[in-house]
């Protein structure tokens, strides 16, 4: 599902994304979340996919500050591979949409068209009416493999 927002941003449910990721070797995965969360709610486990997840802070813990060198930081990951595709993962899907659009421009400013894309639903999912995640929808609920370090 296109996004409107950028050059090849678009977005994936988190089982489509698994799907995706077996069927592409050479995707990029990008948990763009911050430290804290990494350490505190847990991580995708694509280890089964033969993938490793890829972490760089779209924004920081506490103030949620941008990372301004995102895209450098990025890039410095991929050591000069074009991946088929890359997708980001937040905790709901909204940092990763700004994630996926920065990168795609990157990309589309060397005259590259990478499809970058945003997981819907993010890791933890939609607030409930209790305002908690974790048990509407997200990378957790859908059953998608995870651990907590």
């Amino acid at each position: 599902m296109s996004t409107g927002v950028g050059p090849s941003v678009s977005e994936l449910l988190p089982t489509l994304t698994w799907d995706l990721l077996k069927e592409q070797s050479d995707a990029v995965f990008i948990d763009v979340r911050s430290k804290a969360e990494w350490s505190f709610v847990g991580v995708p486990d694509l280890s089964e996919l033969g993938h490793s997840v890829v972490f760089v802070e779209w924004a920081s813990f506490p103030g949620m500050s941008a990372n301004d060198r995102f895209v450098e930081e990025v890039e410095q990951e991929l050591a000069g591979r074009t991946p088929s595709s890359m997708l980001f993962l937040c905790r709901s899907g909204v940092r990763s949409l700004g994630a996926a659009d920065a990168m795609a421009r990157a990309f589309e400013k060397k005259g590259l068209q990478v499809p970058c894309i945003s997981i819907a639903e993010g890791f933890e999912g939609d607030l409930d009416t209790r305002k908690q995640r974790g048990g509407l929808n997200g990378w957790k609920v859908r059953g998608l493999p995870w651990v907590q370090s």
